[in-house]
């Protein structure tokens, strides 16, 4: 009778583990991003002129409550909306590791300074 009970109550158990990993894949379908991730989408690079290199990519994230797709390390990220409204760039920690962060003058974006000297910047783009 007890391994009767413990048999009914293994199997009612798989069941339920089974209706929750089915509800979950549903309500994440495929293409779908986790909240607080970012995938990049498009990334195009532009070498026509000497010297430099104009490269644009498009992210897309799935932020959670007050937070606003941004950059960190060099990579789409969610960051604290609070950062992108004051324009304070480098509190999200753009750069690379070894490279140091300056705001541009009017604070339309960021540099990233390489240990060599070389600098990338990134300035903002909005979209109406």
């Amino acid at each position: 009778m007890q391994l009767l009970r413990v048999a009914w109550a293994l199997a009612g158990a798989a069941i339920c583990c089974f209706v929750v990993l089915l509800i979950h894949s549903r309500l994440l379908k495929e293409g779908q991003l986790a909240a607080g991730t970012c995938e990049i989408v498009m990334l195009d690079r532009d070498s026509s002129q000497p010297r430099r290199t104009i490269a644009r990519q498009t992210a897309r994230c799935a932020c959670k409550k007050g937070q606003i797709a941004g950059t960190t390390r060099a990579m789409p990220a969610c960051v604290d909306a609070s950062i992108v409204r004051t324009k304070q760039w480098c509190e999200m920690v753009p750069c690379l590791e070894d490279e140091g962060c300056d705001l541009l003058i009017n604070k339309s974006g960021w540099t990233c300074t390489q240990p060599g000297g070389r600098v990338k910047t990134t300035t903002e783009v909005r979209y109406a």
